[in-house]
């Protein structure tokens, strides 16, 4: 990955496509940088007289000796930054970009534009940048509420904090408070960016019908033939703050895991989907005496944020609650047929994310960068390490 100062880095322009790969109608190219409007004028014939002022829009091609490239506009973004509009076959994109580069321009990714823009218009906030780069990820408005907060408030005030009271505030207090840091902000992890919710459990346990029940539609087939899902089915949905990814797997059985075999490789990617899942439903039958449900499974579940969820209430009850596993609390039953309990089911989850009554004022670090370095303050040896960390914190070397 590329790291670049966001206080008082040198540049003279940089360019990155902001559209997505593939053909489309239109194609965009940011440049942006002291040397932007320059550049773009050494290789752009103008068709009309309006000036390279903030907010207008000029009409001309893109120009390499005599030969047109392309008929584009051109933003005037900024000061310093400029959209070229093109046609979208990558061909054309390609070889604007690589005109940009032979005059001097450097090429560098839509993320790294952004943070250099963002740096330059908050140069002494690593945070904020971050924070502003982390929006355009945000999938609830919890989430992008949560990230605003860590401007003014939330991480950045706590950090400014920690350095302005450093010869009171105890060094424990500094680790202690990192800590807490860290605990909140899995949760808020999942309001910002989303999570996984893996339905697991025997074959005819009610697994797609659950998914079809929480998503609002049919998303997974329903039979009452044992395995009829051999692959993964997903979809999303809401859950208060949360906006979850529903996951439907093949159940697990040792006895379809045969060598050769379809069903062996949809045992497999159960057992990966599993391995990556934020929450786990294990959904039994609750009209059905036995729990058949391998030790495999089980042991999936110990060290995940598990749920068990007894489905088909609607029937005669015959399953036994004491034989599941203490580490997956009290269970709770359902009917995804006839969506019932569905309301408790979804509160249940909040409360197993940590999101349930989660405050979007508290700090909570959102960036890899910002987690290790609280994990560093977390072990801080002395209040110079600490400080030395902090101000990395506030002000240090961005990476994207």
């Amino acid at each position: 990955m590329a790291a670049f100062s966001p206080v008082g880095a040198k540049m003279t322009a940089v360019a990155a496509v902001m559209t997505g790969k593939g053909a489309g109608a239109i194609a965009t190219i940011e440049v942006h940088g002291p040397s932007a409007q320059a550049i773009v004028k050494s290789v752009f014939e103008q068709a009309g007289s309006a000036s390279f002022e903030q907010g207008n829009i000029l009409l001309g091609r893109i120009i390499s000796g005599s030969d047109t490239i392309d008929q584009v506009t051109v933003g005037c973004e900024g000061r310093y930054t400029l959209a070229i509009h093109c046609h979208g076959n990558p061909l054309i994109v390609e070889m604007i970009m690589e005109l940009l580069q032979k005059n001097g321009v450097e090429l560098v990714t839509a993320a790294q534009l952004l943070a250099q823009i963002l740096a330059a218009e908050t140069p002494l906030n690593t945070i904020a940048v971050e924070a502003n780069l982390a929006q355009a990820k945000a999938v609830t408005l919890e989430g992008a509420k949560i990230l605003t907060n860590q401007v003014e408030q939330g991480l950045n005030e706590k950090a400014q904090a920690w350095l302005e009271n450093i010869d009171s505030v105890s060094l424990e207090e500094i680790k202690s408070g990192a800590e807490r840091i860290l605990k909140r902000s899995e949760p808020a992890r999942y309001i910002m960016f989303g999570c996984t919710a893996v339905i697991v459990g025997p074959a005819n346990s009610g697994k797609s019908t659950l998914l079809n029940c929480l998503a609002g539609r049919q998303k997974a087939i329903v039979t009452d033939i044992k395995g009829t899902t051999r692959d993964w089915v997903s979809a999303r949905c809401r859950m208060g703050p949360l906006s979850v990814e529903l996951i439907d797997t093949a159940g697990l059985n040792e006895e379809l895991a045969v060598a050769d075999s379809v069903d062996e490789t949809s045992q497999k990617r159960t057992i990966e989907v599993l391995q990556s899942a934020d929450i786990l439903l294990l959904v039994l039958d609750n009209s059905q005496e036995q729990l058949s449900v391998s030790e495999r499974l089980l042991e999936k579940l110990a060290d995940k944020k598990a749920l068990a969820v007894l489905n088909k209430c609607d029937l005669p009850a015959k399953f036994d609650k004491r034989k599941l596993p203490a580490s997956l609390g009290e269970a709770l039953e359902i009917s995804a047929e006839l969506a019932t309990g569905i309301e408790r089911l979804a509160e249940r989850i909040g409360r197993l994310a940590g999101t349930d009554g989660f405050d979007p004022r508290e700090a909570v670090c959102f960036t890899q960068r910002q987690r290790r370095l609280l994990e560093q303050l977390r072990e801080a040896q002395d209040k110079n390490e600490a400080v030395s960390i902090i101000t990395e914190l506030l002000k240090g070397r961005l990476s994207v």
